[in-house]
């Protein structure tokens, strides 16, 4: 199917559908409906990606104006064409959008992953993301630690990203795994620093504990320094 487009309207938008329907592999549908969010058709992850990178060529802004959310995938490559996006005034503008679409932790960290122009506009995305981090979506929520941890796992910004962690404020599963998903990392990278916040964070206990699960999943870390964790954890 031809996706660089000059024009797109709803007819031609029902065959793009129509068109993932016939490319659809129902094994990794049957794998992915665990998100039990939306519906699944069944494409993965860099099938999507070329898909977008051909839309973004043509008039993604009149695509994007049809996308629904009926479909995983659909939600999933509206971020990835929004990740494609070159000029920042445009890609925040439909960042925007894309942000109140998000409804399952793969679409988030799909696009989070993708979304490279935060690393030539790191001071803009930091006070970006202090902006949106505590909103009333726990999917933004998500998104922000997420971007955190795809790009700004730095020496400069520990200090932040530990005091993000500390003010964070909810009570949700996948902003939790977030969070201890974030900590390990830094743990990973930065082992004293991430060490002595582990020592006197003001994470809940489930988030204190799961960092320390993820940190000991890595085969990067040593079994005495993995022994040395456990007795960190909170009963």
């Amino acid at each position: 199917m031809n996706l660089i487009r000059v024009k797109w309207d709803v007819a031609m938008y029902k065959d793009f559908i129509d068109y993932l329907f016939s490319i659809r592999d129902l094994k990794y549908s049957n794998f992915h409906s665990s998100l039990k969010v939306t519906d699944v058709i069944g494409i993965r992850v860099p099938i999507l990606k070329m898909i977008a990178r051909d839309i973004v060529k043509g008039n993604y802004r009149e695509f994007l104006s049809l996308l629904k959310n009926n479909y995983y995938e659909e939600i999933t490559l509206y971020g990835l064409i929004v990740s494609n996006i070159k000029d920042l005034e445009s890609s925040v503008f439909y960042l925007e959008l894309f942000k109140e679409r998000i409804n399952n932790w793969s679409s988030c960290d799909t696009f989070c992953s993708s979304y490279k122009i935060v690393k030539k506009n790191k001071d803009f995305f930091e006070k970006y993301i202090s902006k949106n981090i505590n909103s009333n979506n726990f999917w933004v929520r998500r998104m922000c630690f997420v971007l955190l941890l795809d790009y700004y796992i730095e020496q400069e910004y520990l200090e932040k990203i530990f005091n993000l962690c500390n003010n964070y404020n909810t009570n949700d599963y996948y902003v939790k795994m977030a969070v201890a998903w974030l900590i390990s990392i830094c743990y990973i990278k930065y082992p004293d620093a991430t060490l002595d916040y582990i020592k006197n964070n003001k994470l809940d206990d489930f988030t204190h504990n799961k960092a320390i699960s993820k940190i000991k999943d890595s085969q990067r870390v040593s079994k005495e320094k993995k022994k040395y964790l456990d007795t960190l954890r909170r009963k």
